[in-house]
């Protein structure tokens, strides 16, 4: 492809996002329920890193990953220990 056709679709593309300006709440609910999953997955990541000295492992997956997203720090702090303790 040429890139003068990139660049034109690109701008497009940028030109209809700033006219329509994405009015869609539910869109944009999505897109951050989707950020606050990748930003728990890699909590989780940091967690089994640093907790594989202690013997410590949290299953990365959507369920795990998604109370360690929505929760912060406190629901990775809660996953760890139900992982210590309970399991």
């Amino acid at each position: 492809m040429e890139p003068i056709v990139i660049i034109s679709v690109i701008g497009g593309l940028i030109l209809l996002l700033l006219v329509a300006g994405a009015p869609l709440k539910p869109v944009r609910l999505v897109g951050q329920c989707f950020i606050k999953l990748i930003i728990g997955a890699v909590f989780l990541f940091f967690l089994n890193a640093l907790g594989g000295n202690i013997g410590l492992h949290v299953p990365i997956n959507a369920i795990t990953a998604a109370v360690a997203g929505i929760l912060g720090i406190p629901g990775l702090f809660a996953l760890a220990a139900i992982e210590y303790w309970v399991v």
